[in-house]
């Protein structure tokens, strides 16, 4: 199983790398639906002019989309810890499971600042496993934020 989370955050990362290029904050994602490859993306904020335009967003809403609701079988794989935004939507979205590479101690909403994903006053409670990839993730957006200073 471990090896499965590996590689799909690999995919993810590969989005983030496509973000920082784009000068973007580099985070990016990449859902699935029962196991298989449904979408991926990457932050967008600056291209959109839309301070919401998380890839975690994007995603979720190229799979609405398509004509789905509810993504109790999906499973998204993102770079960075969700923000309150984020992880909100994941709940609402009912997302069946999140897998997040490191903690966003100033903004992370699944775990860090807050935990809104656990909240057992919410109708819905994804599954959540972090920590995969940790290092490669947040190496990448260390380097984006000491290359702007």
């Amino acid at each position: 199983m471990l090896k499965d989370h590996i590689h799909w955050m690999k995919l993810a990362l590969e989005e983030a790398e496509i973000a920082f290029y784009e000068d973007e904050i580099p985070v990016g994602a990449v859902i699935l639906k029962n196991g298989e490859l449904a979408a991926k993306n990457h932050n967008r904020t600056r291209q959109l002019s839309d301070p919401t335009a998380h890839c975690e967003k994007l995603i979720v809403e190229q799979i609405i989309d398509r004509g789905e609701k509810y993504l109790y079988n999906y499973t998204l794989y993102v770079t960075l810890e969700p923000c309150m935004m984020c992880a909100g939507m994941l709940v609402l979205a009912r997302i069946g499971k999140i897998v997040f590479g490191c903690y966003d101690p100033k903004t992370g909403a699944t775990g860090s600042l807050y935990n809104i994903t656990s909240d057992k006053q919410l109708n819905h409670n994804p599954e959540t496993i972090s920590g995969i990839l940790s290092d490669d993730c947040s190496s990448l957006l260390k380097l984006f934020f000491q290359s702007k200073r």
